[in-house]
């Protein structure tokens, strides 16, 4: 039987519940490809699955789906990979043995902290697509997650040209690439976020930083034709006062009270999450060959060091993505 490596997420806890396993390596069914994973992350998400710390309103229904009292159905965290296809089944005609890819899994094949995995060619929620040329595996792995969540809410016409932009929570997985978005289409962007990450906004294409230490975005006199909430830690009456009249609000980590509240509110307000289609991964990753957009990587851990790298994102610290190395 071939072995591999993996970190099997034991039950519901701190980072200690992470422990490095060996486990069955997985054999392609005919519509598969086997990736040998060489790079993963860690995300603020991976953190709050693995400590249930997610939204009241999803869960019990995730711990019915995963385990009400431990995980079962899902024993190994990892959203987002980079990796080179080992095998294919059978029936598979867009990829061959050898390929360099990157992929965010669906829900039934989340888990990439392992040495290898098996995704369908096509599916409707997962998506897999070559790599791009000019990224290494640590920075194509850190792309799907933070940026088909920004694209949701920054592209479709939600940014325009001449707009003005803040985002706050910029200096995350999902806020770097929503500044480089935005300036992509050709808008005025502020990134908020804490002291040390803003000469790291300033680097990739924010006009304007407020250290949210120092000042409230919500509380001096500038306002905005668009603002992204990254964070979700505030309530939509906060937002009435920077966000212009006929202005855009975006939420990307609504509680239950922004769902409701936005139903009756003045303001114009999306929320919800992302649900891409490979078109938009393949917009990314032409935006990354175009050099017009590139992952912020932070930190790099080898596959043991999985525990300490969910410590160090749970800090609230890092800038940009946090990478799981798993080839050397």
């Amino acid at each position: 039987m071939n072995k591999m490596k993996a970190i099997i997420w034991t039950k519901y806890g701190p980072p200690d519940v992470l422990q490095l396993q060996e486990v069955e390596k997985p054999t392609p069914k005919n519509n598969e490809v086997c990736i040998k994973i060489h790079a993963t992350t860690v995300t603020a998400g991976d953190c709050e699955m693995r400590g249930m710390k997610v939204a009241k309103m999803f869960r019990y229904l995730m711990r019915l789906y995963i385990g009400l009292r431990k995980p079962k159905r899902i024993t190994i965290l990892g959203m987002e990979l980079a990796g080179k296809i080992e095998a294919v089944g059978k029936d598979v005609i867009l990829f061959k043995e050898g390929d360099e890819v990157f992929a965010a899994p669906d829900f039934n094949h989340l888990g990439t902290c392992k040495e290898y995995t098996c995704l369908p060619e096509e599916s409707k929620e997962g998506l897999l697509a070559k790599k791009p040329t000019n990224m290494t595996y640590e920075e194509a792995a850190a792309v799907p997650v933070g940026g088909l969540e920004a694209l949701y809410f920054i592209g479709n016409g939600n940014v325009q040209k001449q707009q003005k932009v803040l985002i706050n929570g910029a200096g995350g997985t999902i806020g770097t690439f929503a500044v480089q978005l935005a300036k992509y289409f050709g808008a005025e962007v502020t990134g908020v976020d804490s002291t040390d990450k803003l000469d790291m906004l300033r680097s990739i294409g924010a006009d304007h930083v407020i250290d949210y230490t120092q000042e409230d975005f919500t509380k001096n006199e500038e306002t905005y034709d668009v603002i992204f909430d990254v964070v979700g830690k505030r309530s939509l009456s906060n937002f009435k006062k920077p966000l212009k009249k006929n202005g855009l609000l975006l939420l990307a980590n609504p509680k239950l009270s922004h769902y409701i509240r936005s139903r009756f509110s003045s303001m114009r307000v999306k929320v919800g999450t992302s649900n891409p289609k490979i078109e938009d991964l393949l917009f990314l990753k032409e935006l990354i060959e175009a050099g017009k957009i590139k992952s912020v990587v932070d930190r790099t851990y080898p596959l043991e060091d999985t525990a300490e790298a969910h410590r160090y994102v749970e800090t609230g610290e890092k800038k940009g993505h946090v990478v799981i190395k798993i080839v050397g």
